[in-house]
């Protein structure tokens, strides 16, 4: 039986999951948190769909070893082609929380029957999640997706708040596919990082969707309805990379304003 004192399991390819992790130790600060990313494998957007569930089940069975309540996928990508069997393989051992199935929820409440974009990773945008599920909830709605992939590795090596971050900003998001859209859904979790770049581009007009808050406030519901949610002491979090880089570091101190003892960790060789 999960216990509210177990801790929650949260993964990405990389740094772009500390923005849920930051919105989930916000909003829920007596939570104990144990962060994957997986480094060595990134960006998941141009990998087959078998490896990414690959590497998604190898880290679930890590997090599992690690005793948690909730198995958090802080990834687009890994959402969107992993979820469905993650709870196959998985069953019932914990809750699984996808990263999509919040921000489509928040979307048809707050935006019905408008032109909304989605911008994402290839695997992501070429999967078709956001649009199948927010269309089975709003047949009105008009979806645009566009594939941006040069966002992830231009995050992931600190091009952000410059020219060159700029001008692949400005590159894609020109394109006349995004012309007219109401609301934007940042479809990966490295893109919150650069969300006020792409509110610039638009001219605060747009309005940018990322879906760290809505996921931290879906998280606390369902610990809520389960009577999980911890309220006693805890213990420090934990932070595995499967390679370490720099800017992962740099990021992690930006989110949570303080150093991360980050551990390396390669579960495919140390088992």
């Amino acid at each position: 039986m999960l216990k509210p004192e177990q801790p929650i399991g949260i993964f990405d390819s990389g740094v772009g999951g500390l923005t849920v992790a930051s919105a989930i130790k916000q909003l829920l600060p007596h939570e104990q948190l144990i962060y994957f990313g997986d480094t060595a494998h990134l960006p998941y957007g141009d990998k087959s769909d078998d490896t990414i569930i690959g590497y998604s089940r190898h880290i679930a069975d890590f997090l599992l070893d690690k005793d948690v309540k909730v198995l958090l996928i802080a990834c687009n990508t890994a959402s969107a082609v992993a979820y469905n069997d993650l709870v196959t393989y998985i069953g019932d051992k914990v809750y699984i929380v996808n990263v999509i199935d919040p921000a489509v929820d928040y979307m048809v409440e707050h935006y019905p029957h408008e032109e909304v974009g989605v911008i994402g990773t290839k695997g992501t945008i070429k999967s078709g999640t956001y649009e199948r599920k927010l269309l089975e909830k709003d047949q009105a709605m008009q979806v645009r997706s566009l594939a941006t992939p040069l966002f992830v590795p231009m995050i992931e090596e600190g091009f952000v708040y410059d020219d060159i971050s700029n001008a692949i900003i400005r590159s894609y998001l020109s394109q006349d596919h995004l012309k007219g859209i109401k609301s934007l859904i940042l479809g990966c979790t490295h893109y919150p990082i650069i969300k006020n770049q792409i509110r610039k581009f638009f001219n605060f007009q747009v309005d940018v969707i990322d879906s760290a808050n809505t996921v931290a406030a879906y998280l606390k519901n369902i610990l809520e309805k389960n009577n999980l949610l911890n309220s006693g002491l805890k213990n420090k979090h934990l932070y595995y990379v499967s390679d370490y880089t720099e800017y992962f570091e740099a990021i992690a101190r930006m989110f949570f304003e303080e150093r991360l003892n980050l551990i390396r960790k390669n579960i495919w060789k140390d088992g």
